[in-house]
C-alpha cells in the first residue's frame, strides 16, 4: 500500500439539542462569553457507547477548560445545508464534515480561516492552503461484510451483483451523506469514468435495499445478518466492530485489478460569525493536539491527522495489516466539489433514486 500517513481514530451516534439560549444569541458578546462549543459534525466520531474519540476528546477538553461542548450530528450533506439554513443568525462554532462537504462549505461561505495549532503537521493535501479547514482525522473509504454470513469478503464489484444478495445490500445516499458520496467517488475511479460507474450502479440497483441518510446506521443491520454488505469508512466500522463481532472490513476491486481506497478525512473549520468563536478556535486546537491526536488511534480505531504522531498502539498494529496491499489514489477533489451535483444527478438517473 502507497504510504500516505495512514494512522488511527473513533466511531459514532447520538445528537444532543442545541440549547434553546443559543436560538437567540446570533453572535452578541453575551453570547461569544458563554463557556460553551458547539460542534455539527458528520457521524463515526462519537461512541455507540460513549467510548468514542469525540466521548474522550470532548470530555478532556470540558476538564481542561470548563467549556461545555454542545454536539449535533448528522450526515455530512445535512451538515452543511442546516449551517446554510443558520447563516443569517449563526448557530455553530465548529463543522465537521467529511470532504467533499467541506470544500462546499468553504464555497458558500461558511468557514472564517483559522489555523489550529499544531496545523503545520498536517499533510498539504489534508487541509486547506486559506486554513479555511484542515482534518483532524483522517480516515479512508471501504466496505463492511457480515463474516457469519459469508465465509469470506467478496473482493470485487462485480460479485455484488449476484443474486444472492438480493436486498442483502445497501449503501448510504450520495449527497446527503459523506460514506454514500465516497461510494460514488470510489466506482468512478475503479470503473474509469462517470458513465460506466453508473451503468455498475444501475444494475447493482437490483439487489440494493434503498437509500440511507446515516451510513453509521448500517453497520448494526449488517452485523445482525439483515444486511450483508454496506459501505462505511475504516475509522468508523473499525470502531463498531469492537462491539459488532460479526462486522468484517474489505476493499473493492473491478474484476482483474486491485483493492483501492482514498483518504477520506475528518476535516473540521471554524464556522464564520461563529456565536463562541474563540471557544471554537480553542477546540480545534484541542483537537489537534498532541495526545488528543495519539487517541485517535487508541480510543477511536484510525489514523491520525498530524504527520509527527506515529502510532504504535494495538489498534495501530491491526489498521495496518487491515490496509495492507490496498491501492491508494487521490481524488481531484476540486472536480468533484464543481461537479458534485452533476455526479449526484447521474446516480439518481441511473438508479431510479
Amino acid at each position: 500500500m502507497r504510504k500516505s500517513h495512514l494512522k488511527p481514530i473513533a466511531a459514532v451516534t447520538g445528537a444532543l439539542a442545541l440549547a434553546a439560549t443559543l436560538s437567540a444569541c446570533g453572535g452578541s458578546s453575551a453570547a461569544s462569553d458563554e463557556k460553551v462549543v458547539t460542534v455539527y459534525s458528520a457521524d463515526g466520531l462519537k461512541g455507540e457507547n460513549g467510548d468514542g474519540w469525540y466521548d474522550k476528546v470532548f470530555k478532556d477538553f470540558e476538564k481542561k477548560t470548563g467549556i461545555e461542548v454542545k454536539y449535533v450530528e448528522g450526515g455530512s450533506g445535512e451538515m452543511v445545508q442546516r449551517a446554510v439554513r443558520e447563516k443569517s443568525n449563526t448557530q455553530a462554532d465548529v463543522l465537521i464534515t467529511l470532504p467533499p462537504f467541506i470544500q462546499q462549505a468553504d464555497d458558500k461561505g461558511l468557514l472564517a480561516a483559522y489555523a489550529p495549532k499544531g496545523s503545520d503537521q498536517v499533510d498539504g493535501a489534508d487541509k486547506a492552503a486559506d486554513s479555511k479547514w484542515t482534518s483532524v482525522v483522517n480516515n479512508y473509504f471501504g466496505f463492511i461484510y457480515n463474516k457469519k454470513e459469508l465465509k469470506s469478503a467478496p473482493t470485487t464489484w462485480e460479485e455484488l451483483l449476484d443474486g444472492k444478495f438480493k436486498n442483502k445490500i445497501q449503501y448510504s445516499t450520495p449527497g446527503v451523506a459523506g460514506d454514500g458520496t465516497a461510494v460514488l467517488i470510489e466506482a468512478m475511479h475503479d470503473f474509469g469514468g462517470k458513465e460506466p460507474a453508473m451503468e455498475y450502479l444501475k444494475k447493482l440497483q437490483a439487489n440494493n435495499v434503498g437509500p440511507s441518510a446515516s451510513t453509521g446506521k448500517l453497520a448494526p443491520k449488517v452485523d445482525k445478518g439483515e444486511l450483508h454488505i454496506a459501505n462505511g469508512d475504516v475509522q468508523m466500522n473499525f470502531a463498531q466492530s469492537k462491539e459488532m463481532p460479526n462486522l468484517g472490513i474489505w476493499f473493492p476491486a473491478k474484476q482483474g485489478g486491485k483493492p483501492t481506497t482514498f483518504a477520506l478525512p475528518y476535516a473540521a473549520g471554524l464556522v464564520d460569525k461563529a456565536p463562541h468563536s474563540d471557544n471554537g478556535k480553542k477546540l480545534l486546537d484541542f483537537m489537534l493536539s498532541e495526545q488528543a491526536q495519539k487517541d485517535v488511534s487508541a480510543v477511536g480505531g484510525g489514523f491520525a491527522a498530524r504527520k509527527d504522531v506515529e502510532a504504535t498502539d494495538a489498534n495501530a498494529v491491526e489498521l495496518a495489516k487491515l490496509t495492507q496491499g490496498v491501492e491508494v489514489f487521490r481524488p481531484d477533489w476540486s472536480d468533484i466539489g464543481t461537479n458534485l451535483d452533476t455526479y449526484v444527478g447521474a446516480w439518481k438517473s441511473a438508479t431510479g433514486s
